[in-house]
């Protein structure tokens, strides 16, 4: 019997019968069948015409409202009157509810494009939607190919960089008795870099054949329109590229490049910390107590804190003996001002600007 009730409900292949409330505040939901092509046997094809029983299920389906609703599906079991038909009898089946299903599709759907399309972890949609985690994973497993099996998008401009998955798995080998690696817990991913393409592969390892086996599987036409390759500064991912994308060209990324130089600015301070004052950093010394300051942009320090920091380390150098202020590993400034020219608001500034004292209320005015 079809309602304004089942219209709300919108479940394909089923009618609304009643709704009741139960002493918890619950709201019971009683089903029935509302498509005729469930009488057709799933063996012969035959419509049955004589009921054998019925059948009570409680299929699982999308939350609705704050407390959700619980289903009851009554059904019927059917003989089948065929002769040659190897099954007797049959309960309806749709397909928003399969036979022996306790989710129907909708919620498993919905299970799996969460995980595929709203970036939501496993077990955060198995809590939400009240399933368990293998559920939630079966359904994503069931969406994914709607995804992995469809053509890369084109990308002027790739990304390339591992991440760490789990932890490594190893199995003995039968036939040598050496351990070998099963699983590594370092994967390979591809995105792309400018567009909207997104993830668009992950392999397992981050070695050179690893990144090379990714690229022989794609198209050809897809790897010409590739120009630009954006790394982390990994030798095994160049030489990967290199190798496989031959026209693209490689950049290094930016993050990994401000990084390594704001590595090079501590070893700096420290090694020039240890040979102007022959021990190790303290809490007294300016530079040490300017680390954090050192590793930050010219934007986001205020005229009075660079100039604090500018001076202070100027001072320093001037009471110097000359000979040590002529030593190659003083170099603290214009390692500063290498390191903050890699920034892109920082690009342009040269040393000709700060090469005296630094006012911070001329800088203002």
């Amino acid at each position: 019997m079809l309602n304004d009730t089942t219209w709300l409900l919108d479940l394909d292949g089923v009618s609304l019968v009643r709704v009741e409330r139960l002493g918890d505040g619950t709201r019971r939901v009683h089903l029935a069948t509302a498509d005729e092509r469930a009488q057709a046997c799933p063996a012969c094809g035959v419509f049955a015409t004589r009921v054998k029983g019925s059948a009570l299920t409680r299929p699982r389906e999308l939350p609705y409202g704050e407390s959700g609703l619980e289903f009851r599906r009554h059904k019927r079991r059917w003989w089948c009157r065929e002769p040659g038909c190897p099954r007797r009898s049959f309960t309806e089946r749709i397909p928003q509810i399969p036979a022996g299903a306790r989710i129907t599709m909708r919620l498993r759907g919905a299970a799996g494009r969460r995980i595929r399309d709203a970036a939501s972890t496993v077990i955060q949609a198995a809590r939400d939607l009240h399933l368990s985690w293998p559920t939630v994973m079966d359904a994503f497993r069931a969406v994914a190919p709607e995804v992995t099996g469809a053509p890369l998008p084109e990308g002027r401009v790739l990304g390339i960089d591992e991440t760490r998955r789990g932890r490594p798995r190893w199995e003995r080998d039968p036939a040598t008795g050496k351990w070998r690696l099963r699983r590594d817990r370092w994967h390979t991913g591809f995105a792309d870099a400018l567009g909207t393409g997104g993830l668009l592969g992950q392999v397992e390892g981050r070695t050179v054949a690893d990144a090379f086996a990714w690229f022989t599987a794609t198209p050809l036409t897809w790897r010409k329109s590739t120009e630009y390759m954006a790394i982390d500064m990994s030798t095994a991912y160049r030489a990967a590229v290199r190798t496989g994308l031959p026209q693209a060209t490689v950049v290094d990324d930016h993050l990994h490049v401000v990084q390594l130089a704001d590595k090079i600015l501590s070893m700096v301070r420290r090694r020039t910390t240890a040979g102007m004052r022959g021990r190790r950093g303290r809490a007294s010394d300016p530079e040490r107590n300017a680390r954090r300051r050192l590793l930050r942009n010219r934007e986001d320090l205020t005229d009075e804190q660079f100039a604090t920091m500018w001076n202070t380390q100027r001072q320093e150098r001037r009471h110097q003996p000359r000979d040590q202020a002529r030593r190659p590993q003083h170099v603290r400034l214009p390692c500063i001002l290498s390191s903050r020219s890699l920034r892109v608001t920082g690009a342009g500034r040269g040393q000709d600007r700060f090469r005296g004292s630094y006012d911070s209320r001329a800088a203002s005015a």
